[in-house]
């Protein structure tokens, strides 16, 4: 497999980690996770992103727009069963581009990978049209968390 250089670098300084415990009703009938659950720990994770950081959906459509995933990546490493509590790991990527990209990782209780992952938003306006260039409201809130000077 070819790895493709990383373009631009995480902002591990606004990493933020949330605990979910898994629930039953994400699990099969051997008590495993169920591949698609994982989405939904990425996205508790993209919640509690927004919370500490200020930029949740409300925040984003107070501002006018909308965050569309338009591309999400889950590689699994091991499984998860029901009652596990997981620590699901969130990072953005500072990238100059009209687009948000998530990072996670998914760690068990005995602190192993479980699973990581990566989503890509864009940014839509009141129309529906997606923006080429970062919303003003975007570029204040990267100034806020140092991600611009």
């Amino acid at each position: 497999m070819i790895r493709r250089k990383e373009q631009y670098n995480e902002a591990i300084a606004l990493t933020v980690t949330e605990e979910v415990r898994v629930r039953f009703n994400e699990t099969d009938a051997l008590g495993i996770v169920w591949h698609g659950y994982y989405i939904t720990y990425f996205e508790d994770g993209r919640e509690a992103f927004g919370r500490k950081h200020k930029l949740t959906y409300l925040d984003v459509a107070e501002s006018g727009y909308t965050t569309p995933i338009v591309k999400s990546i889950c590689e699994h490493k091991l499984s998860l069963r029901y009652g596990d509590v997981i620590r699901v790991e969130t990072s953005i990527v500072d990238t100059p581009a009209a687009k948000i990209i998530f990072r996670f990782k998914i760690f068990n209780t005995n602190n192993e990978i479980v699973c990581t992952g990566e989503t890509t938003q864009v940014f839509l306006n009141k129309e529906g049209n997606l923006m080429l260039t970062n919303p003003p409201f975007y570029e204040e809130w990267k100034r806020k968390v140092g991600l611009l000077k």
